[in-house]
């Protein structure tokens, strides 16, 4: 197996053992970025040199006696997340040539775990997009389909572990911006319970729902990236103080004693024969692994759209008024500060931003905030005690991850039907749960002539990492889905059925 293509823990144990280097790992690597990332487009920055100088400092601590959980694994680092003297952009013309003056602590944990930063990820512009198709600053194509999206808004991260790129992407979800991306790149996309992991140096889009979380080709590296990153900071105001399980160690092989839960409001047929039977043939893989299967319900599901497009929007309005070509970033003169300032985001920002921005404003509006944002607001807990209700019947929840497979560039112009693709995600961030999808079987998209990847979301209640990746390590071990196929790399796409 080629370097670039070991897992995360694979290239972990190698390099505590000594028998390969981390600085050999991070040039096969950069090497391999090199060659393909020209058509696949995964990164905005490649950090070549910090990514050496990194590789030797971990080479330096495994020599001393150091054994480092993610030593020298190639990590790519979403560009919402601050590193120090790189550019960090979110994806924006706003911040285009801004560079971070500190880490993110997320960041800064896969660091000191051993991960080498190799790159900043492409990104929907501040994390507002399903397909990565909203970033001001470049394109990234699907490494299994170079015609369709990699998903959003995390799809640079996706593209990249994918790709082989790096081993570990580390993502932001907000409405499903992990997950979705995961299950369209063929990977374990996996969002903690919101607070599980620090937000400090994470440039905000809507604080009550952002949290990062990883991208990775294996359930267990998910677990180990997970054990590094998260835990209390006190630098986040919204990070909780509880202790981090060992959750790396506690993986399943099989799902006996555990009861999942199939919402009855989120009924596949209506997606197509074929995704359909992809969906049905996952519920009986749990089954088939000892899981029994009970019915659930939540009524209130069916208003997450609606009641995410009001708060996100909000949180939005407010988290980018700091943005004003006053302290940092792009500012654009005018006569006067109030025309730099109109000149300056409207040059900045893009058209999808400033629609949120819009939205969000007019909701919290005088005369319009208790019509709508306040009424979103008691929709959201009513979203998170209909899945409390739901739990005290079962263990986890399985559900679609997305209603297709990756769709073609530009197949989603209006966005309503943009929007319409967290319609199975977004409940799970309002109520704050851990949700992960993983890969469940391959579809050819209508018009295809290639088999796309999807993805089965598992989701448990508040602080049940353990349980929710124990799970899903058991599906993966059974399955097997993700090793159908390679990506292509930059080849044309062929029919593999």
């Amino acid at each position: 197996m080629e370097i670039t293509e070991r897992s995360a823990a694979h290239i972990a144990r190698d390099v505590n053992g000594g028998t390969i280097s981390a600085r050999e790992v991070t040039d096969a690597v950069l090497a391999h970025i090199d060659a393909v990332d020209g058509d696949v487009g995964s990164y905005l920055t490649v950090l070549h040199e910090h990514a050496r100088a990194a590789a030797a400092r971990v080479d330096e601590r495994v020599k001393a006696g150091e054994k480092l959980p993610l030593a020298g694994v190639p990590l790519a680092v979403k560009d919402n997340m601050c590193l120090t003297g790189t550019r960090t952009t979110a994806g924006s013309k706003i911040l285009e040539r801004w560079q971070a003056p500190y880490t993110a602590t997320a960041v800064e944990r896969m660091i000191e775990a051993g991960a080498i930063p190799v790159g900043k990820a492409n990104m929907d512009e501040f994390a507002m997009g399903s397909s990565c198709e909203n970033s001001a600053l470049g394109v990234t194509k699907n490494p299994y389909d170079l015609s369709r999206v990699p998903g959003g808004s995390s799809g640079g991260s996706a593209a990249a572990v994918a790709a082989f790129e790096a081993a570990i992407g580390m993502g932001s979800d907000t409405g499903g911006s992990i997950r979705e991306p995961g299950a369209f790149c063929n990977l374990v996309g996996f969002k903690p319970t919101y607070g599980r992991v620090s937000r400090y140096g994470l440039i905000a889009f809507a604080s009550s729902l952002d949290q990062i979380g990883p991208l990775t080709r294996t359930v267990e590296d998910a677990a180990i990236a997970y054990e590094a990153m998260a835990g209390w900071d006190r630098m986040d105001s919204t990070s909780i103080k509880r202790y981090v399980e060992p959750v790396s160690r506690e993986l399943r092989t099989d799902l006996r004693g555990l009861k999942i839960g199939i919402v009855k409001e989120f009924d596949t047929k209506a997606l197509g024969a074929e995704t359909h039977a992809v969906y049905e043939q996952a519920y009986r893989d749990l089954q088939a692994l000892g899981a029994e299967l009970v019915d659930v319900t939540l009524p209130t599901a069916d208003y997450g759209l609606a009641t995410y497009y009001l708060i996100a929007p909000a949180e939005c309005s407010s988290n980018l008024a700091r943005f004003d070509g006053v302290r940092y970033g792009l500012r654009v003169e005018g006569a006067d500060v109030n025309e730099m300032y109109e000149k300056t985001r409207a040059a900045g920002f893009g058209p999808e931003v400033k629609r949120r921005i819009l939205i969000g404003t007019y909701a919290l509006s005088s005369g319009y905030y208790d019509a709508y944002y306040v009424r979103a607001q008691k929709a959201r807990t009513l979203i998170a005690d209909d899945f409390r209700k739901a739990f005290a019947s079962c263990d986890l929840i399985a559900a679609p991850a997305t209603s297709s497979p990756a769709f073609q560039f530009n197949a989603k112009s209006d966005p309503y039907s943009m929007y319409l693709m967290d319609y199975y995600t977004i409940p799970m961030s309002l109520a704050g749960l851990p949700a992960l999808s993983v890969p469940c079987g391959w579809v050819t998209p209508p018009g295809g002539d290639c088999e796309m990847p999807m993805g089965l979301q598992l989701t448990s209640p508040l602080f049940t990492e353990s349980l929710l990746l124990g799970a899903a390590h058991a599906y993966e071990q059974k399955t097997k889905h993700a090793s159908k196929h390679k990506p292509l790399l930059g080849e044309v796409p062929v029919h593999r059925g």
